[in-house]
């Protein structure tokens, strides 16, 4: 949502407890010691991380969109109480200031990991809709979006939850997308895979027609 201007959204101040992290390793939310989950997309990663040390307590002044579902805020501005402020200012863009193109960032290599623990928060992606579920243990569980609606019944706080899936560990934490879920380890189903989109035909018989 870099095109609005965060001056002109409301503010909500808050103590950083923890980062979370998509599959590829990159932060792209944090939870407050409120429960507040506050979302930020992962090219805002690096300068965020670089701002906030991980167990250190930090007040935070966040302008952005609180979503009708969920507890969470969609930020477009974060700031810290010693002055420091990220814009979302948008993705990096594909080709340097000489027209060189960009080099994409290595990703952490990911590998078969399971996880089962009891559901501490649902979490959600910018637009309140269920994403996934941070365990009580620390580990953060990301569901495909195309089945996260289908098995909501499965994220509730307070309730055990089981997956298989790939993950990496890092130094902000270990996540796993789920590619099999379940309330124990014997008890797993398949997650659907997510179908292809169509291919567009070209229209052959007008192009015969052309001279």
């Amino acid at each position: 949502m870099h095109w609005l201007d965060p001056d002109y959204l409301p503010e909500v101040s808050g103590m950083f407890e923890r980062f979370l992290i998509n599959p590829h390793g990159d932060a792209d939310g944090m939870i407050l010691t409120d429960g507040t989950e506050v979302h930020f997309p992962p090219h805002m990663s690096a300068e965020v991380c670089a701002a906030i040390r991980p167990g250190e307590p930090t007040i935070l002044t966040i302008r952005g969109v609180r979503t009708r579902r969920g507890n969470l805020i969609a930020a477009v501005a974060i700031g810290t109480a010693n002055g420091v402020r990220i814009v979302d200012n948008g993705p990096p863009k594909a080709h340097d200031d000489e027209g060189k193109p960009q080099q994409p960032a290595a990703k952490t290599k990911r590998e078969p990991m399971d996880a089962e623990g009891i559901v501490r928060s649902v979490l959600h992606g910018p637009k309140g809709e269920e994403r996934g579920a941070l365990l009580e243990d620390g580990r953060i569980i990301r569901i495909p979006a195309h089945e996260a609606e289908r098995i909501t019944h499965l994220l509730i706080p307070g309730k055990t939850l089981a997956v298989r899936g790939e993950g990496l560990v890092s130094a902000l934490g270990t996540v796993i997308e789920a590619r099999d879920v379940g309330v124990a380890m014997d008890q797993l189903q398949p997650l659907k895979p997510k179908k292809p989109k169509p291919e567009k035909h070209r229209d052959h018989d007008a192009e015969s027609h052309v001279a």
